[in-house]
């Protein structure tokens, strides 16, 4: 007889992998031709496979600074020139643009952000583990508006904050020198990555036993210590997962990066640095595809390094509470 009811079972079972598998390839997709463009060259470029006919590494090189750049002999700038159809005053205008090479500061632009992002976080978990510990233990007037209101500058669009960060910056005479702008970065991702902090580790400071502080509160023990020798140990999970998520936040920021640092080029955080790099003579696909995958390498590096923790970090810095 059969088994219809195991028949289904196993139908459903191979429908729903098929989904998840579907959802799955669409989201990587994009991830690896981006994976698959860097590693092409010029002339490969028109192959629709995501598999290169040859690896071509020289980009990666190039960018990492294991090879020169030599732009008179770059492979696209050669086949261009091999053109029989160009004219001599169109070749030499060809050699004359490239001539002056300005290779693209991809390490120095990678430090910045690094920099930028390293600063931000930490001096904003700092200032949320305390922030957090007071709005979850203490009394006092306006916590409630506090507690709820840790998440309200997400309500609001970065681009209506523009305008009034831009004014202050200029007031303060932030904005003026490369030095001012890159501390000024700092204050505005600090901005945007604390509520975040504040939200999920209040809601597990909230989670720990008050028994736990009350002993050691009759040991002697002072708030200060409580949070350091107690809280923090105990927090380890979700401090990673904040950690994590409030580097990627200010590691992606692009739109304050774009307004207050790209009069200063050498200060320019990566996002910035590539989205310039798709106008400037340097505008070569694989490279374009390989500042974007070493760009991707920070977060993924700290991901699945901190992976084991960030999943019950997450966990118990988003529901309980």
């Amino acid at each position: 007889m059969v088994d219809l009811k195991r028949i289904h079972q196993t139908v459903m079972g191979i429908l729903f992998f098929l989904a998840v598998f579907s959802i799955v390839l669409f989201s990587l997709f994009p991830f690896l031709q981006i994976i698959s463009v860097s590693l092409k060259d010029i002339h490969d470029m028109a192959n629709p496979s995501l598999i290169p006919s040859v690896i071509h590494l020289d980009a990666y090189k190039e960018l990492l600074g294991l090879k020169a750049i030599d732009e008179n002999q770059n492979d696209a700038v050669r086949a261009i020139l091999a053109n029989p159809k160009l004219t001599e005053a169109q070749r030499e205008s060809l050699l004359t643009k490239y001539e002056n090479k300005n290779p693209f500061p991809f390490l120095r632009y990678m430090l910045n952000s690094f920099i930028l992002s390293i600063a931000a976080t930490l001096i904003s978990m700092t200032l949320a583990v305390f922030a957090a510990y007071a709005l979850a233990r203490l009394e006092f007037r306006g916590m409630r508006f506090m507690r709820r209101g840790t998440l309200f500058v997400y309500l609001l669009g970065g681009v209506i904050l523009m305008v009034p960060l831009y004014q202050m910056g200029n007031t303060l005479g932030l904005t003026s020198t490369a030095t001012g702008a890159l501390f000024y970065m700092i204050l505005i991702y600090i901005m945007q990555t604390l509520p975040l902090a504040l939200y999920m580790l209040g809601n597990y400071f909230r989670a720990i036993p008050r028994s736990i502080e009350e002993a050691a509160l009759i040991d002697g023990y002072g708030r200060i210590q409580i949070i350091l020798k107690i809280i923090v140990p105990l927090s380890r999970p979700v401090l990673i997962t904040v950690f994590v998520y409030c580097f990627i936040i200010a590691w992606n920021e692009y739109l304050y990066a774009s307004v207050f640092l790209k009069p200063f080029n050498d200060s320019r955080t990566i996002s910035v640095a590539i989205q310039a790099l798709f106008h400037s003579k340097n505008s070569i696909w694989d490279r374009i595809m390989a500042a974007s995958t070493l760009t991707l390498a920070p977060v993924i590096l700290f991901f699945f390094m901190l992976s084991k923790n960030m999943v019950s970090g997450l966990s118990d810095g988003g529901v309980k509470g």
